[in-house]
């Protein structure tokens, strides 16, 4: 993680948030172009992140430990009981094929501290869809950054939600604000402060019960009346 990082000035920062804004609108599959605009768009928003982490009991202990969201350190999920949290991730993770350890690293942080929080918030990404309740198709994605939003305040959430929405068809854009977005906004308030939350050490504990805990509201039903 911070053998990647590199160093940039004002102007050089500017560039790379440019040229990776244009990169990711021709190639929104691109995860390095998405990632390099976070960071180096993000800096003020992390910075909010790590104050919260220090002022919370459990967010210190992240900040202590540095747990990573890889392979070698969430394999226990696969070994959960049915119904919990962390059964429903190795379900997320194993029905798509995913693997923990493909995010990209973090590279224009220029701290630490930054970095890791950076590196926390891109590898928790799969916990929150497991919480919330969300595919993992545009739509889904897109509901996500809004909630990420809500949490972080980061300017590329943002750019995500626009950038997403523009590649909706009319149906899928009807849905989504219909749907999606009044019920993402309001989420994503009410629950915690998901950054200072210590997933790793929940893993064990009943699905349900943990989004109570959190204060999390699961995406309704589409075909529901209202999104609550």
């Amino acid at each position: 993680m911070l053998a990647a990082r590199v160093n940039l000035k004002g102007w050089q920062q500017a560039a790379v948030a440019v040229g990776s804004a244009f990169g990711a609108l021709l190639d929104p599959k691109r995860a390095d172009l998405i990632a390099a605009l976070g960071e180096t768009t993000g800096k003020p928003a992390f910075e909010r992140v790590l104050q919260r982490m220090k002022n919370s009991a459990e967010g210190r202990e992240i900040l202590l430990e540095r747990p990573r969201v890889i392979s070698t350190q969430v394999s226990r999920a696969w070994d959960m009981p049915e119904n919990t949290f962390g059964a429903a991730y190795a379900q997320f993770m194993g029905s798509r094929n995913f693997s923990p350890d493909d995010r990209p690293p973090v590279r224009f942080m220029d701290s630490d501290d930054l970095a890791f929080v950076a590196t926390r918030a891109r590898e928790v990404h799969d916990f929150w869809h497991v919480l919330f309740g969300l595919p993992t198709n545009l739509i889904g994605e897109t509901a996500l950054k809004v909630i990420e939003f809500e949490q972080m305040i980061l300017p590329m959430c943002m750019l995500s939600v626009v950038g997403g929405s523009a590649r909706f068809s009319e149906k899928q854009r009807k849905l989504f604000f219909q749907h999606y977005f009044p019920w993402a906004t309001k989420a994503g308030l009410k629950a915690t402060d998901l950054m200072s939350v210590y997933y790793e050490k929940h893993f064990h504990e009943d699905l349900e019960e943990v989004r109570r805990n959190w204060g999390i509201v699961p995406c309704p039903d589409p075909k529901s009346s209202s999104a609550v």
